[in-house]
């Protein structure tokens, strides 16, 4: 077994708690390090087009039949969006329990309407129209160099698979050549990771600087209740989806906690997309699922956000006194399961989507977005693990649907964290 200090996760985690300390006592050195974690997250954008591509296109020229990837495609959307629902109706029944925005008796019209004026004119021109063109690329090589949205990386890679697929002998030698450029990818990938400390350290430093921790006090309790939210979301739906596919969460967690801690410091699923896609297929999930579900589940399968959006738009309506019928709380719900899948690759999506939801309800004051505008980075790390471990899960349970999951490695390298 590895001393500690040899592994990366330990690293880590050392780089979140001094980063933590260097904000709560240096604020004023800790703000100057965003550009560090800036660099980080953008070194781990600038691989994930490219990876994902190799990943599809391989799995769809693996898999040999487009058939099959049409039925691991509608078996993902199936399963992304029962969960999702889960999600949301999870975080309306909690926040109507707990009422944390009650007694806050904010007046609307005090708010500062103007810190959150950019969300809501954005969301304003957001419709579904625009959300499906969005996934269209204006060319070929747009996919990877413009907005960063993996859904067009992922319309381009199913198309430039499928053409590979029916070329028969030709197609067989650009497999062979995208297979070796996968390699390449995935050694730079490594490369990146080991200034993961760095990256996450800083990114932690900065929150803790520029925002503060005396700021959280009025908000502490919608904080505490969305973590406690994505807990139970984890372990009593995520665990008992696993359990009936005869995986033991606990073991799958410690499995991925290196990557956990990634997302924990950076508050960005995407910092630990490409490796969570090399740990699936180590556990016996095939190439071709992981490179279909991952990419589509992190537009599709966001429960983290999904969690958010309703607990959100309810604590506004009980900060600023608005009280809602069960029916608007349903078509909020319904709104954000539609909002919700547009929040891939858009800065600043989790506000825009938030905006779009509230317009829902009228009587919600759009000012109201000021309220959680401070918290919502602290919210952040929460929503972007249960996003993750949504989508580990999402890849294992179709793989098993599939029959494409392999339980002798699976068995055999969860228990080989056991020791660790």
């Amino acid at each position: 077994m590895k001393t500690i200090y040899k592994h990366l996760y330990f690293w880590v985690l050392a780089g979140i708690f001094a980063g933590g300390l260097l904000g709560a006592f240096k604020p004023e050195i800790a703000v100057e390090l965003k550009p560090l974690s800036d660099g980080f997250i953008s070194l781990i954008k600038m691989m994930i087009g490219p990876i994902i591509f190799c990943t599809v296109v391989l799995g769809i020229s693996g898999a040999g039949d487009m058939k099959k990837v049409g039925r691991i495609g509608v078996k993902a959307l199936l399963y992304f969006e029962v969960v999702s629902t889960v999600a949301l109706l999870i975080g309306l029944v909690v926040v109507n329990i707990i009422r944390p925005g009650a007694g806050f008796n904010a007046d609307p019209s005090a708010l500062d309407a103007s810190a959150v004026s950019e969300f809501s004119q954005k969301a304003s021109h957001a419709n579904i129209t625009e959300v499906i063109l969005h996934i269209i690329p204006k060319s070929f090589f747009d996919a990877f160099t413009g907005s960063g949205d993996l859904l067009q990386v992922l319309l381009v890679s199913i198309l430039f698979g499928y053409a590979m697929l029916k070329m028969g002998n030709v197609g067989l030698r650009i497999h062979h050549f995208i297979e070796e450029c996968s390699h390449i990818f995935f050694a730079i990938m490594a490369v990146i990771m080991k200034i993961a400390p760095i990256g996450a350290g800083s990114a932690m430093a900065f929150t803790i600087g520029k925002f503060g921790l005396a700021a959280l006090k009025p908000l502490l309790a919608l904080m505490g209740t969305f973590y406690l939210t994505c807990f139970i979301f984890i372990f009593a739906v995520l665990g008992l989806i696993l359990f009936a596919a005869r995986i033991n969460i606990f073991q799958f967690l410690k499995y991925i906690r290196h990557e956990l801690l990634l997302v924990l410091g950076t508050s960005s699923s995407e910092s630990a997309l490409v490796p969570l896609m090399a740990k699936l297929e180590k556990l016996g999930c095939s190439r071709s699922v992981v490179g279909l579900v991952i990419p589509s589940g992190y537009s599709f399968n966001l429960d983290g956000t999904n969690i958010y959006l309703t607990m959100a738009v309810l604590f506004i309506a009980q900060a600023t006194n608005v009280d809602l019928s069960i029916q608007q709380q349903l078509a909020i719900l319904g709104v954000a399961m539609l909002t919700s899948k547009g929040a891939s690759g858009v800065t600043g999506a989790g506000f825009i989507t938030l905006a779009a939801t509230l317009a829902v309800v009228p009587s919600l004051p759009i000012s109201g977005l000021a309220l959680i505008l401070g918290i919502d980075r602290f919210m952040s790390e929460a929503r972007s693990i249960t996003n993750f471990i949504g989508n580990g899960v999402g890849a294992l349970v179709i793989s098993k649907w599939e029959k494409e999951l392999d339980f002798s490695k699976l068995s055999e390298e969860l228990k080989s964290v056991k020791g660790r």
